[in-house]
C-alpha cells in the first residue's frame, strides 16, 4: 500500500455501504471513546456480495473476544511512540494521535488560560487558511471518514476512522494533517464557544452534582493543574484569543509530544509507513514540561456549598495513584470491593441495603500522569446527611483496617475478569487501549499483562494496596446541602478515628437486624432516586 501525502484530489460521493455493530464501553481503563457505531464499510455495489458480507461476519473467530489483540510497537523515523494492532475482519482504519496537551497544559502559555484546550478542540475544525468549517466536514464527509478532536484532563485526542481503501485513507490522512497545521482559530467561532460557555456554566449552577464535582477537584488539587474544569470558567475564556491558539497549537501539538495508535487492515508496513507520513507533517516540537505532583491534605478539608434542595450530595476522597502505579490492578480491585460493583459493594450494601439512605452509592480509582485520586460519592435526604456520612466514613475506615473477605476477592476478581474482553470488543475499544498504553508509557503487552495479573492478585496483594494508598483520615470532603454544621462534621469524623472499635455495621441502632435480601429488585421506602439532570 502506498500513501500520498498531499496529493491532490477531487472530492467524489463513495459509493459504499454503512453497516452498524454495536460496541460496548470499557470497563477498567480511564480512556474516553467516542460515540459512533463500530462500522462495517463495503466497497461494492452488488447486492449479493453484500448480503455475502454480512453473512460472513457471522463466522468471525469466536475465541477473538476472550484474548487480548497483540500489540505491535512500531519503529518510526521521528521517535515517535506508534502502537499497532491488525485487524483485517473489517477494511476500516482507526487512527488516533494522543498528545500532552489535555487541560493539565493549559497555563503553558500563561496564568488562567483555563480551557484553552477544549477551546483548541472545539474551534480546530472551524477552518483553515484554505478551507471553510463547511467544506472541511464536507471532505471527511465524501470520504466516509469520520474525524472528532476532544480535549481531557490528560491528553488531547485526535481520531480518525476512514475505510483502509486508499483512495479513501490517503485524502483523509491529508485533510487530517491540514487541519492541524493549518487551523485558524476564527473569531466568530471563539465567540459562539464564549456564548456556549456561558449558558454551559448557567447550567452547571443548577445542577448540585456537577457543583460538587467542581469544587471537589478545585479542593483536592489546589493550585495543580487539575484543579480547574477542562471547559474553564468564564472568565479565563474572555482571555483566550485566536493567536494564543494558534501558539497553543505550534507548542503542543507537535510530534514531539504525542503517541500514535492503529488499528484496523493494514500490515505492520503499512501501519509503519503510515505513522512516519503522519510524524514527520506535523512540526516536530519538543515534549510537554512533566506536571508537578499534588500537595497533599494535612487534616479533614470539608467544603460546603448551600443549595436549596430536598437532599443533599456528598463526595469524600483523597489523593491516590498514578496510572504507571505497580499497585494499581490490586487497587482496581479494591475500588470494586468497596464501592464499584453496585449491589454487592460494601458501600452499597452499608448506605442503601441496610438503611437506604441513597439509591445509589459508588466509589471511583482515577489514576492520571500525576497522582489521580480515590473517592465515593451519593446522594441522601438532608435529615440523614450527617448519619450517612457517619456510616460511609466508618465503612472507609474499617475497610482499610480490617482483612478483607476472600470470597468477596474471587467474586470481584471473577466479574471484572469476565468484562474484561469488552476492553476490546471493537476495533475503536482497542484503539482507544493502546493509545492510553502508548501515553502512560506502559509496555505493548499491558492488557495481556493486565489480564494475567487480575486473574493472579492475592488477598495479601490487594490488603497491601488498601493499607498503603487507601485511608479515612485526611479526607477532601464537599457537601451540597440546604444546611451543614462543619465543626460538627469534623467533630465526628475526628471521633470515628478516634474511635475504631465502633464498628459501621452497629453505629445504627435502628437498623433491622434481620437479613435483608441482597438483590437489587430490593425496594427500600428511604431510597432517594438523584435529581435529573437539566437539559442542556
Amino acid at each position: 500500500m502506498n500513501f500520498n501525502p498531499f496529493s491532490t484530489y477531487s472530492i467524489k460521493i463513495p459509493l459504499f455501504v454503512f453497516i452498524s455493530l454495536l460496541y460496548s464501553p470499557l470497563n477498567h481503563a480511564e480512556v474516553e471513546l467516542d460515540n459512533h457505531d463500530e462500522t462495517d464499510a463495503v466497497i461494492d455495489d452488488s447486492a449479493l456480495k453484500a448480503n455475502l458480507t454480512l453473512q460472513s461476519l457471522k463466522n468471525l473467530d469466536k475465541h477473538q473476544q476472550y484474548q487480548a489483540p497483540f500489540v505491535q510497537d512500531l519503529s518510526n523515523n521521528q521517535k515517535v511512540r506508534t502502537l499497532f494492532v491488525s485487524a483485517t475482519d473489517l477494511p476500516i482504519v482507526d487512527i488516533q494521535l494522543t498528545f500532552n496537551a489535555g487541560s493539565s497544559q493549559d497555563e503553558a502559555l500563561g496564568k488562567g488560560l483555563y480551557g484553552m484546550a477544549n477551546m483548541a478542540a472545539k474551534l480546530i475544525t472551524e477552518g483553515t487558511d484554505q478551507y471553510t468549517a463547511k467544506e472541511i466536514a464536507s471532505t471527511f464527509e465524501g470520504l466516509g471518514a469520520q474525524f472528532s478532536v476532544t480535549a481531557y484532563r490528560d491528553m488531547f485526542v485526535v481520531r480518525l476512522r476512514v475505510l483502509s481503501d486508499p483512495e479513501k485513507l490517503n485524502p483523509a490522512i491529508n485533510t487530517m494533517l491540514h487541519v492541524l497545521n493549518h487551523a485558524q482559530f476564527n473569531p466568530s467561532g471563539l465567540n459562539l464557544v464564549l456564548n456556549n460557555t456561558k449558558v454551559g456554566q448557567k447550567q452547571i449552577q443548577e445542577n448540585p452534582s456537577r457543583i460538587m464535582n467542581i469544587r471537589f477537584y478545585r479542593a483536592l488539587y489546589g493550585q495543580h493543574p487539575y484543579a480547574e474544569p477542562t471547559v474553564g470558567t468564564n472568565g479565563s475564556l474572555k482571555k483566550i484569543t485566536p493567536e494564543l491558539l494558534r501558539a497553543y497549537r505550534q507548542k503542543l501539538l507537535v510530534a514531539q509530544n504525542m503517541n500514535i495508535a492503529i488499528t484496523g487492515n493494514l500490515t505492520s508496513a503499512d501501519a509503519t509507513q503510515l505513522a512516519n507520513l503522519i510524524s514527520q507533517n506535523l512540526t516536530q516540537g519538543e515534549a510537554a514540561q512533566a506536571l508537578p505532583e499534588p500537595q497533599d491534605q494535612s487534616d479533614f478539608n470539608i467544603h460546603y456549598i448551600p443549595f436549596n434542595s430536598t437532599q443533599a450530595n456528598v463526595m469524600m476522597g483523597h489523593l491516590a495513584i498514578q496510572r504507571s502505579d505497580p499497585d494499581r490492578v490490586a487497587l482496581e480491585v479494591a475500588n470494586q470491593m468497596f464501592g464499584g460493583s453496585g449491589f454487592n459493594s460494601i458501600l452499597m450494601k452499608e448506605l442503601r441495603v441496610k438503611r437506604g439512605y441513597t439509591y445509589g452509592a459508588y466509589s471511583n480509582l482515577t489514576s492520571t500522569l500525576a497522582q489521580g485520586f480515590f473517592s465515593l460519592s451519593y446522594s441522601t435526604e438532608q435529615n440523614q446527611l450527617m448519619d450517612s456520612i457517619k456510616v460511609a466514613h466508618q465503612a472507609l475506615r474499617d475497610f482499610v483496617k480490617n482483612p478483607i473477605q476472600r470470597k468477596q476477592l474471587e467474586e470481584t476478581k471473577e466479574g471484572m475478569l469476565r468484562s474484561f474482553p469488552m476492553t476490546f470488543s471493537s476495533n475503536a475499544n482497542i484503539n482507544a487501549q493502546i493509545a492510553s498504553i502508548g501515553f502512560y508509557q506502559l509496555p505493548a503487552d499491558y492488557l495481556t499483562q493486565y489480564q494475567k495479573q487480575l486473574s493472579q492478585v492475592t488477598t495479601k496483594q490487594v490488603q497491601k494496596a488498601i493499607q498503603k494508598h487507601l485511608r479515612a483520615d485526611r479526607l477532601t470532603l464537599v457537601v451540597v446541602a440546604p444546611t451543614l454544621d462543619q465543626n460538627e462534621l469534623k467533630d465526628m469524623l475526628s471521633a470515628d478515628l478516634a474511635n475504631p472499635d465502633q464498628s459501621s455495621t452497629n453505629q445504627n441502632k435502628q437498623v433491622d437486624t434481620q437479613a435483608m435480601p441482597d438483590v437489587p429488585t430490593l425496594i427500600i421506602q428511604k431510597t432517594i432516586r438523584p435529581q435529573a439532570e437539566p437539559a442542556k
